[in-house]
This record gives structure tokens, C-alpha cells and sequence, in this order.
């Protein structure tokens, strides 16, 4: 069983609370049976995301996967604002992307020590087009496409996400592949 970070569970309640309001996820947490008191720097098994995340979708008449991406998606912005230093440092999606192995990630292993982060090998099949190849044990390559559209949301670009592979279809690996305008 993996655990994620609370931080990512901080994000889904913000989210669900500024979309529906706070009667809302009060029933989402009812009706998941979770105690759902989530601290960022706490860790907690990874299946509460799920499970949040289904009971949403139930809610909605969405997969939960479609969740989890506007959770992410939505969920940059937050993150912007609480550690503006990762963003800042950057003037385009691109840039900041191809940062993530680099600088975004080894920053937040120290902030949060015992996170398990993604990997993302970078390709480069076009010039306006990155390939993340998405590699992480918990395989949320749905938060992931999701937190890209909201980077590219925070810097103003209009970019074309699309997943030509993905472990849940099948394929060995997730490729999240960016093309930016």
C-alpha cells in the first residue's frame, strides 16, 4: 500500500469546498466513511483519494478520474500561491515542467520528507511538443495531466494535453505529452 502526502489531500478539499461549498464536502466526507482530517505535512494511504474521489464522482455523473484531473488542474493555482518560489523562478509551462525533476521535486522531498514523487522522463518529439513519460508507484498520471493544464493555466498558455499511453489502457508506461501554442 502506497501513502500520499496531506498536501494533496488539503488540495482535493479546497477544491471540492470552493466548487460545491463546505455542506458539500461535509457530505463527501459522510458518505465516504473517511475521517478526511488532513494535515499537509501528515501522510495517508493512498485509497482515501480514491475514495474521495468516487464519492465526488458519484455526486457529479463523472469518473473519478475526471476528479482527480480538476483537482489538479484547479489545485495549481492554490499551490501557487503557498509556495509562489516554484513558480516564480519560471517564465513559461515548458520551463517550468523540465524543472520538476530537477528543482520542483528534490525541494519538495526536503519539505516533506518520506513523499514518494513521481519521475518524468522528458522527450522531445517535435519542437513545441514535451513528452512527460509519468513513473510512480501510485499511478496517478490523471492528477498529473491535471496539475500540467493548471501550470499552464498559471502562466497564461493555451497547451494541448493528451495521453498516447497510459498504464491503465494497458500500456507499459503514461505519456503525458504537452504541445504548447
Amino acid at each position: 500500500m502506497t501513502a500520499m502526502k496531506g498536501i494533496i489531500f488539503n488540495l482535493v478539499e479546497d477544491v471540492v469546498r470552493r466548487d460545491h461549498g463546505d455542506d458539500y464536502w461535509d457530505d463527501v466526507v459522510d458518505d465516504s466513511g473517511l475521517t478526511a482530517a488532513y494535515t499537509s505535512l501528515g501522510t495517508y494511504p493512498d485509497h482515501e483519494l480514491e475514495t474521495l474521489a468516487r464519492v465526488v464522482a458519484a455526486r457529479e455523473q463523472l469518473p473519478p478520474t475526471a476528479v482527480v484531473r480538476h483537482v489538479g488542474h484547479q489545485g495549481v493555482a492554490m499551490l501557487a500561491a503557498r509556495y509562489p518560489a516554484f513558480f516564480d523562478a519560471h517564465a513559461d509551462v515548458r520551463s517550468f515542467l523540465l524543472s520538476l525533476n530537477t528543482e520542483v521535486h528534490p525541494e519538495v522531498r526536503r519539505l516533506y520528507p518520506g513523499a514518494v514523487i513521481p519521475e518524468f522522463e522528458q522527450r522531445f518529439p517535435e519542437p513545441d511538443v514535451l513528452e512527460l513519460v509519468y513513473a510512480s508507484e501510485r499511478g496517478r498520471c490523471d492528477l498529473a495531466e491535471g496539475l500540467v493544464l493548471g501550470a499552464a493555466d498559471h502562466y497564461g498558455q493555451r497547451v494541448d494535453v493528451s495521453q498516447p499511453e497510459c498504464v491503465h489502457h494497458g500500456d507499459p508506461v503514461c505519456v503525458i505529452r504537452v504541445r504548447t501554442a
